[in-house]
């Protein structure tokens, strides 16, 4: 079965970086656009980034030139490379993949706070 599994999360100080990583298994990895969406808290889930199976990529605007996705098809991994970090990129971030069905990693926490 399709399986995406989230790292990277963790607590980091405004202005600072962190990077997240998305494994997946149980498909064609380096067929599939792949996504990562974020859900802070009472807020509803929004589209953060997305790279096509070719590489070209697309940003949230509140992100753009803050954020990197890149991906890796010999690993099955996606990234998003995370700069700049400011208290409102605070949430719970998600990669999506809509192989036949949506699939949804598990999520990883990123809280900036100093």
């Amino acid at each position: 079965q399709v399986q995406l599994v989230e790292s990277g999360g963790g607590l980091v100080q405004p202005g600072g970086s962190v990077r997240l990583s998305c494994t997946a298994s149980g498909i064609i990895f380096s067929i599939y656009t792949m996504d990562w969406y974020r859900q802070a808290p009472g807020k509803q889930r929004e589209l953060v980034a997305t790279i096509t199976s070719v590489g070209n990529t697309n940003y949230a605007g509140s992100v753009k030139g803050r954020f990197t996705i890149s991906r890796d098809n010999a690993k099955k991994t996606v990234y998003l490379q995370m700069n700049s970090l400011k208290p409102e990129d605070t949430a719970v971030y998600n990669c999506h993949v809509l192989a036949g069905l949506n699939y949804w990693g598990q999520g990883t926490q990123v809280t900036v706070s100093s």
